[in-house]
């Protein structure tokens, strides 16, 4: 399953729509992503299961690129 994760880079960092940034992640439950991005120190805002439908329109974007971590 691919997640799209929305996260501002700093912890301590108030969500603002303009600095959030995504990254989709391989995994097989929210809560494994969740463990393997920890290590990072996101402050994570959402973590969207993505559907079929929703991962074919991401593919269309230069920016796309799935993170096996």
């Amino acid at each position: 399953m691919i997640y799209k994760v929305l996260y501002q880079e700093l912890p301590e960092e108030i969500p603002v729509r303009e600095r959030t940034k995504s990254v989709y992640v391989e995994g097989e439950s929210l809560r494994q992503v969740r463990k393997k991005l920890n290590e990072r120190k996101y402050n994570i805002e959402y973590i969207h299961e993505m559907d079929e439908a929703h991962l074919d329109y991401e593919k269309l974007s230069d920016d796309f690129k799935v993170e096996n971590i």
